[in-house]
């Protein structure tokens, strides 16, 4: 409890900043809500609280300080799979496509909002990673295994979008999720917009960690 309430008063600013921005987006949600009398966005809400699930995890593990090789396997192995649900949140804008015309800004808006914190949630677990990680193992092999995990990432997000696939479905229905990432694994000319897809959006999510790493790392000096 005490390291818990450690991490809590280090990382006080984090998280009221992360909060507050939530809070905003739920704000933005509830004013379309009032407005169109129509509750269609608010699927965000629940791939919100599935983006903040990974940044629970490494926080708590941060706060861990008998954390272990095997324990950290296990915990590490949860986190992955619920990982690409926090950038996931951008490819909601596909749903702009049935938005009303003359409330298209309203819903761009909402949409942004609740994939600008997906991102953020996703950067800060995954800066948290690596610093776990790196209690473990040379600093050094953290790199090229981050990277591994933001293409990861980008082919998770397209296993969720377009082959509709959710996290725990590696546990309901493994047998089916197996059998297609084995075909796009192995006939990438007949999967050519899934190989593009999580190249472009693990570039995209590379690009942006780069990018948070240097604001975030000199918010921190």
């Amino acid at each position: 409890m005490d390291n818990i309430k450690h991490v809590f008063i280090n990382r006080f600013r984090t998280f009221s900043l992360v909060g507050l921005s939530m809070t905003l987006s739920i704000v933005f949600l509830m004013i379309r809500m009032k407005i169109t009398h129509s509750f269609f966005y608010l699927f965000l809400v629940w791939n919100l609280f599935l983006a903040v699930i990974p940044f629970a995890i490494t926080t708590y593990l941060l706060s861990n300080p008998k954390l272990n090789k095997l324990g950290l396997l296990v915990w590490f192995g949860a986190w992955l799979l619920f990982l690409p649900n926090a950038p996931y949140i951008l490819t909601d804008l596909l749903h702009l496509k049935v938005s009303d015309s003359h409330l298209l800004w309203l819903d761009i808006l909402v949409i942004i909002s609740f994939a600008l914190n997906g991102l953020l949630l996703f950067y800060l677990s995954l800066s948290d990673m690596k610093a776990i990680l790196g209690t473990f193992i040379n600093k050094k092999k953290a790199n090229p295994i981050i990277t591994i995990i933001l293409f990861l990432c980008g082919f998770g997000v397209y296993l969720g979008r377009f082959l509709r696939y959710n996290s725990w479905e590696i546990l309901s229905s493994p047998k089916y999720l197996l059998i297609d990432i084995t075909n796009i694994a192995l006939k990438p000319s007949a999967h050519q917009e899934a190989w593009l897809f999580t190249m472009l959006f693990g570039l995209f999510l590379s690009v942006g960690y780069w990018a948070f790493k240097q604001i975030y790392n000199h918010q921190i000096d």
